[in-house]
């Protein structure tokens, strides 16, 4: 192993264990978006489980987000926590209408959109 391998491998370390919350979940919600694009931009019916599976996973993490909103120690402002509880039920609701093919997945990648601008702190207005 060489001087520059090193470095890297510290500096990975580091910078992995500086990050906050916040980069956490912007860095999940980008790649859970990423592979719900990708899977919904491939038109070969084979490709279906793949789009399963990211909705899936899209799914589980507005799920996560619901449960962590509810808890009374959550310190974001309340009407915060509500909207996220609220959009983490549209998801829920429209998750199964992806997957049966009655809606598309744009709505729920505009939500984690905006999520990720909030996160990144642009705000809604961009």
């Amino acid at each position: 192993m060489n001087a520059q391998t090193l470095a890297h491998r510290a500096y990975t370390q580091t910078a992995a264990s500086a990050r906050t919350d916040r980069d956490n979940e912007y860095r999940l919600i980008a790649t859970i978006s990423h592979r719900l694009r990708e899977a919904a931009q491939d038109k070969d019916p084979r490709a279906f489980p793949k789009l399963a599976a990211a909705l899936n996973d899209n799914l589980r993490l507005w799920t996560q987000l619901a449960v962590d909103v509810a808890h009374p120690e959550n310190a974001l402002p309340q009407e915060t926590r509500a909207s996220i509880f609220f959009l983490a039920e549209f998801v829920q609701q429209h998750t199964p209408k992806v997957l049966a093919r009655e809606a598309t997945v744009v709505t729920l990648l505009q939500i984690n959109a905006a999520i990720l601008k909030g996160l990144a702190g642009k705000g809604a207005a961009g």
